[in-house]
């Protein structure tokens, strides 16, 4: 990263106190932007193990419930059971401090009216409703952990910003600009020997 087209004299200091502030504010407020993304992933990321626990539970009480229903009627009557059309799965969008990401899943089920849906033994009722509570915990925790990928990633593009900030263009402009505050430095002091030297000759 150079520094280029830095006005000459003094227009060019104010040019680099500008640039340098500027930098300087960019910094901080990346940094705020950090410590707001990094609490929120937090709690993202406990949301997702929290959902991923309780899609780990539902999946094993629908197996459950499934063993039953097989017993009690055998594969034909789940295969009954089964709905024709397909359920869809759709995410809704949120966005904080600029990261946009899922944050909430709907399941919507086949229309009732399916002609295939047969209603049988209390235990493929109950096995239908266990998976379709598995399919809920499932697309929540899809969400979630789609959220903490995001996140995740946003704080790491976020960091490199500040650390190209930080440890690179903000140096330099010091650097510049201390450089040019010498040069003025030297200037002026060679100015001020000339008036002197042209007040002392022509007295």
């Amino acid at each position: 990263m150079t520094i280029s087209h830095v006005p000459a004299g003094r227009a060019g200091r104010q040019w680099l106190r500008h640039r340098l502030d500027v930098a300087q504010h960019g910094a901080d407020l990346l940094e705020k932007k950090l410590r707001a993304l990094t609490a929120h992933q937090a709690s993202l990321a406990d949301q997702a193990g929290t959902a991923a626990a309780e899609w780990a539970e539902r999946v094993h009480a629908a197996q459950t419930w499934q063993a039953r229903a097989t017993m009690a009627g055998g594969r034909r009557g789940i295969r009954l059971a089964e709905p024709a059309g397909h359920t869809v799965v759709t995410f809704d969008w949120t966005t904080v401090m600029g990261v946009r990401y899922p944050h909430k899943a709907t399941v919507t089920d086949p229309p009732s009216g399916d002609t295939r849906s047969v209603i049988g033994s209390a235990a493929v009722v109950h096995t239908r409703e266990a998976f379709r509570q598995a399919l809920d915990a499932a697309a929540m925790y899809a969400a979630l952990t789609a959220a903490v990928r995001i996140v995740n990633a946003e704080i790491a593009t976020t960091k490199q910003r500040v650390r190209s900030l930080r440890r690179r263009w903000i140096p330099r402009l010091q650097a510049a600009l201390a450089e040019r505050e010498l040069q003025l430095e030297e200037q002026e002091r060679a100015e001020a020997i000339r008036h002197r030297w042209a007040d002392q000759n022509g007295r």
